[in-house]
């Protein structure tokens, strides 16, 4: 079985992978991890456990040709809905107001989104999504038109109900031959 100095190097070590560090930075990681898997092996919890803040900015963060992630720090990616919810299980709304990002920012990087565009004005979408509305907005009215004329004529006196009709009788079971 592995110790507690080993599982936390390999700890740091997964850290270091995707994060640049200096040689003193990760002395002092291993240092904070063995304490901590330290403390929790005797039973006791964690102390100085804060949230994590990234050391970009969003501006650094939200590159022309990539989106680099606030949580890991991990870079490279065109778009980064699919990376936090497999790498970080969170959804978009939760990072940006983890990290203060405005709603209005989108979490793909600016060529991307830029080419998106391009390519959706080229195929017409824009014009396409515009009749959708038109019709959409027409079926919503002729709806409410159509709801508000039965309560109308529910007001009005109700035609007398046709007779009962006899339940009918059930088929004798057939013999078996």
């Amino acid at each position: 079985m592995a110790t507690l100095v080993e599982i936390a190097a390999q700890l740091v070590a997964s850290h270091a992978s995707s994060t640049p560090m200096t040689s003193d930075e990760l002395l002092a990681e291993i240092a904070k991890v063995h304490a901590a898997l330290k403390n929790l092996e005797a039973g006791q919890g964690v102390e100085g456990v804060e949230e994590v803040k990234s050391s970009l900015s969003i501006k650094e963060a939200f590159k022309k040709n990539e989106v680099v992630c606030l949580v890991c720090g991990k870079g490279g990616f065109k778009t980064l809905a699919r990376h936090l919810s497999t790498a970080h299980g969170m959804k978009p709304g939760a990072y940006k107001k983890q990290f203060g990002i405005p709603s209005k920012q989108a979490l793909s990087a600016k060529s991307y989104s830029e080419s998106r565009r391009k390519m959706a004005q080229d195929r017409g979408l824009a014009d396409n999504l515009a009749k959708a509305r038109e019709v959409r907005m027409a079926n919503i009215e002729a709806k409410k038109e159509t709801v508000a004329k039965p309560a109308k004529a529910a007001k009005a006196p109700k035609a007398p109900a046709k007779a009962a009709k006899a339940p009918k009788a059930k088929a004798a079971p057939k013999a078996k031959k």
